[in-house]
Formats: C-alpha cells, structure tokens, sequence
C-alpha cells in the first residue's frame, strides 16, 4: 500500500482543522443567509454570525471590530492596503518604504505604483533576514507616506520588529502597514503596543478555510482612510464591496480562535519538532541555516545544501515528503528565490535550498522520517 508523503508545506497552505470545518458546515445549508439582508431572519442569522465573527478576529490583534474589514485574502488586503493609502495620500507625498524580501503581493504592488509616479525605497536586509532599523530611520522622507514590512517571512521564517518599527512610524508620521499572514495565530500581535496602522491576515495559512481574509485599517490615534479598490455595494463601510462569504468569515475566525487559544503549548511543540529536524539534518556536510536562528516562525526551518542539484533535490524528497524550495506563489518559476538572493545567497545555495513549514498535525515519527529521508537523498546525489 502507497502511503501520501508527510505533509510539511504548512507556509503555502494548512489543512482546515475538523473543529474549524464543523463551525462552517451550518452556514452552507441551515444558516444560509445574506448578511446585508437586514429586513427578515435569515439575513439576521448570518449577520450576528459575521459580527461574532469580526469581534473574534479583532480581539486577536487587539483592535476594534470596526476595524476589520473583510477580503478574499492577504493578497488583496495588502493591495487595498497599498494602493488605498497611496491613492488617499498621494498630495502629501508619493514615496513608499518596503524591504526586498516582501511577498509579491506587497512588491508587485509597490512597483505598479511606481509606474504611476510613485518612488518607493525596497530596504536590503542583513545576512539574518532582518532589516537595519538606522537603514530605516534614514530612509524616511518628508514625502513619505507608508511603510510596509511583512511580520513573518514566508521563506525564511523571520520575524521582523515590529514594535520598533511601528515607533519610528510614528516618530515621522508615517503610516504602518505589516503584512502579517504567516503571524497571526503564531505570533502575538497588538496593533496597539505595536503602533500598527494596517494589517492584512488570512485564514489558510492557519488551518482555516482558503478565500478569505481581513485587512486592519486603523480608526483613531490616528485615522487611516484608504480608497476602496472594488466597487459595487457599498459593503464593509465601503471600502470593499461584495456579498460577504459567511461560512468563510466563520471559519477563519474560529481557526484564529484556535490558534491563539493553543499558541502557548503550540509554539513549544513546533519549536521542539522545528530543532529536532535541524539537529538532525546538520550532520550533512554542507547544509546552512537560512535566516535568524532563533527569530523565526516556531515550525519554520529553511536550508540550503551545497553540493546537489535543487530541482533534482525537490524530485528526490518527493515520495517522503512534500515541501518546497520557496513561496507556493513563485513555485513555477525557475529563477532563485527573491528572498534568499536578498541574504546575499550565490545562485547554486539559493537554487538548492528547501523549505520546511511544520505544521499542528506534525508527529515527532514524521519528523524522524523526513530527516532521514532528505539525509539519504543528498548523499545519493552526492554520490
């Protein structure tokens, strides 16, 4: 009997946990209303769903549930955030800060605003995967407008300072966006502490459904207002028109739910299986640690191997376990990842580098067989 490889991609996707799935099911068939339909009670059902559910979502970061505003994804959210700043601030200024190792959701942004006139700074970062914050503070202009710096890398795992970074922020009175879809139910975030201004989560990336997401846009202390990208119904205070999905909204607030109810005894496990697996793939020759040792995502672990052919590796692993050499958006690309070229990787390391993103349903059994699985396949390739 063939057996399914282990499962460790848990950065481009998680399964929706069964408790997540079961909160959603009703509001497939039973629950099934409209929640802008405000005149009888099903539309009544759905709508104090969708008000639980924002009230949940804005708990976990420490915001308002006004705050909230429901999308498809991280991916529109970061362009709502992005775009809508610009276009609302645009008289003030047309200068934008971001880093080289952002999502393509935040750079492909950026560089269509600079098409339009917009200049925008792309921050290097150091060997670590962590930006210079003196780079930063240099970087401010009078014409600057926003800021944004993702919370939790989706290659590399690392975890960027949030908190210093919202106070120069403010220092300069500039807005703070963080895209923050590999953190949430991860990490602790407080837009507050933190001085956040936008964030933009989704819920697949933590055992929730796919399709849907949120973006944080901040009301007081100070106000953010951004252009709405969809227009149509006037939804979501106008800023992103579109029947809300219920069931989605529903399920990702109860995967969050989960996850930051579990996050303490989590983060230790996943460190616990992230460490094992390192301890044992560093008896190759030859295998580097890339990013932050210890400032990184719990179940993170990203190598790279000298000595072996990347896509010859990715093949070799493949009845073990499934990962992958970078971010599931650019996975049919043939170029190196962005990200490590960005840690000043030479294109051999870069090429032949794997991904691991350990996951809540991970077993230390699963761990032991991918170590010795990727063991056994670099030495065959050496050989």
């Amino acid at each position: 009997m063939l057996y399914p490889p282990i499962y460790l991609d848990c950065h481009a996707t998680t399964p929706v946990d069964e408790r997540v799935l079961a909160a959603m099911l009703p509001f497939f068939s039973k629950h099934f209303g409209n929640p802008a339909s405000v005149s009888h009670f099903y539309g009544w059902e759905a709508e104090t769903a969708v008000k639980q559910a924002r009230e949940t979502l804005a708990a976990a970061i420490r915001a308002t549930p006004e705050e909230m505003i429901f999308t498809s994804g991280a991916t529109e959210a970061n362009n709502l955030a992005i775009k809508g700043v610009a276009e609302t601030r645009f008289s003030r200024g047309r200068h934008i800060i971001t880093v080289a190792t952002e999502h393509n959701a935040v750079l492909d942004p950026c560089r269509y605003l600079q098409s339009l006139g917009f200049e925008v700074t792309f921050l290097p970062v150091q060997r670590d995967g962590l930006i210079d914050l003196a780079e930063l503070e240099q970087a401010f202009r009078s014409d600057t407008i926003l800021v944004s710096v993702m919370a939790a890398n989706n290659e590399i795992g690392v975890l960027q300072p949030l908190a210093q970074i919202g106070a120069l922020c403010r220092e300069h009175q500039v807005f703070f966006h963080t895209d923050a879809a590999q953190a949430i139910g991860k990490i602790p975030l407080d837009v507050e502490a933190m001085s956040i201004d936008l964030m933009s989560v989704t819920a697949h990336k933590v055992y929730g459904p796919k399709g849907i997401g949120a973006l944080y846009v901040r009301r007081r202390n100070p106000r953010v207002r951004v252009a709405p990208q969809l227009h149509g119904g006037g939804h979501e205070r106008g800023l992103r028109s579109g029947t809300l999905y219920t069931p989605q909204i529903v399920g990702f607030a109860k995967a969050v739910e989960l996850a930051i109810a579990e996050m303490p005894t989590e983060t230790e496990r996943l460190i616990g299986l992230r460490d094992r697996l390192w301890h044992q793939l560093s008896q190759l020759e030859g295998i580097f640690l890339n990013g932050h040792p210890t400032l990184r995502l719990p179940g993170n672990l990203n190598v790279s191997i000298s000595g072996v052919d990347g896509q010859a590796l990715l093949l070799g692993v493949q009845p073990v376990m499934a990962v992958s050499s970078g971010s599931a958006c650019t996975s049919a690309k043939i170029e190196p990842s962005h990200v490590l070229a960005a840690l000043g990787l030479p294109d051999a390391l870069a090429y032949a580098s794997i991904r691991f993103g350990i996951g809540r349903f991970n077993t230390e059994s699963e761990i032991d067989q991918a170590a010795a699985g990727m063991i056994a396949t670099v030495r065959g390739l050496r050989e």
